[in-house]
């Protein structure tokens, strides 16, 4: 089966790729590396290099290839740039979306494995967060992703073509081998900013806001291995292949951790003394974001491997201090 993985040279996308190939999957990679690297690319996956928005282009991808499944990643992902500029997350998101639908449609490609995310569901009312909670987003970000799950859902009333969200909480960690990892730029996740700072690449690491209703004041949020991440995407994949219904599922841990919990749990792995100050708050980031991942351990069959929040650091480092320069360490 070949399988058309958009934003495959991405962090979590490249990933899925090497997990799909290693679970004996044709991997066909579609990404025009503005946040991707070449070098992430799996050696066994066919390269396209262009924009999921290029009708005429993703055409040419799926007239060469016989693609039966798409994993879709391409998306930009900074909850703050997308308040600021609202217009590229809707282009770039749901138009990209649109157009991979539309070619899906023209070539009979009937499944497709969704990364959303809990920014769909805003503040939460209640912890942990079901997938029947309100999807009410607090971002372009999160909006342009919910539009794409309503996409989804109207394009198999339509067309029967069937399809997975996923909703991701914080994804962190790397490919246990260290061959692959994280690498943004700029960079705004909270494990590698922690460990570029462990690395003297960064004076300190900034906590924004210590005074959040939660035990020691700062914000508390769900982590999950980006490998037990890709994991559920194959499960998503074969879920659909044996003839089921489109569905919605969260992926987390189940367990919060809190800023200033991470920061210790990297103190300990790195044995570096990792200083902080505190900041502001950052507008819109609730104090707790915690999933209830049940429903896709029962459905889908998941079992995360690597729920330890130490070994997530530890994986992160791994990569990070062979890696110190990301991909450009070469």
């Amino acid at each position: 089966m070949i399988i058309a993985v958009l934003g495959g040279a991405g962090y979590i996308g490249s990933h899925a790729v090497d997990q799909l190939i290693k679970k004996g999957y044709e991997v066909v990679v579609i990404d025009n590396l503005l946040t991707g690297h070449k070098e992430a690319v799996h050696e066994k996956a066919r390269f396209y290099e262009g924009d999921i928005r290029d009708k005429v282009f993703m055409q040419s991808v799926f007239s060469k290839e016989k693609i039966e499944g798409v994993v879709h990643f391409s998306a930009s992902s900074l909850v703050g740039e997308s308040v600021e500029q609202p217009l590229k997350y809707f282009n770039n998101n749901v138009y990209g979306t649109q157009i991979t639908l539309e070619v899906m449609k023209e070539f009979d490609v009937k499944y497709i494995v969704f990364s959303s995310t809990a920014a769909t569901y805003g503040e939460p009312e209640d912890i942990p967060i079901l997938e029947t909670a309100k999807t009410l987003p607090k971002s372009p970000y999160g909006e342009s992703k919910l539009m794409m799950e309503k996409m989804l859902y109207w394009c198999d009333v339509a067309y029967g073509i069937k399809s997975v969200a996923l909703r991701y909480f914080n994804v962190a960690g790397a490919q246990l081998e260290a061959k692959i990892g994280e690498d943004h730029t700029p960079e705004s996740h909270l494990v590698p900013i922690i460990l570029q700072t462990a690395l003297g690449q960064r004076k300190e690491i900034t906590v924004f806001g210590d005074d959040y209703d939660t035990p020691d004041g700062t914000c508390i949020r769900d982590y999950v291995h980006v490998v037990d991440l890709c994991d559920a995407h194959i499960l998503a994949l074969e879920y659909l292949k044996a003839h089921n219904q489109s569905n919605v599922f969260n992926l987390g841990s189940s367990e919060g951790f809190s800023v200033k919990e991470m920061i210790d749990v990297a103190r300990q792995v790195t044995e570096k003394e990792i200083p902080e100050k505190i900041g502001e708050r950052r507008a819109g980031d609730p104090a707790v974001l915690v999933a209830s991942s049940e429903k896709a351990q029962k459905v889908l069959g998941w079992q995360p491997q690597h729920t330890n929040v130490k070994t997530i650091m530890e994986t992160a480092w791994k990569w990070h201090s062979t890696h110190p320069k990301g991909y450009d360490s070469k």
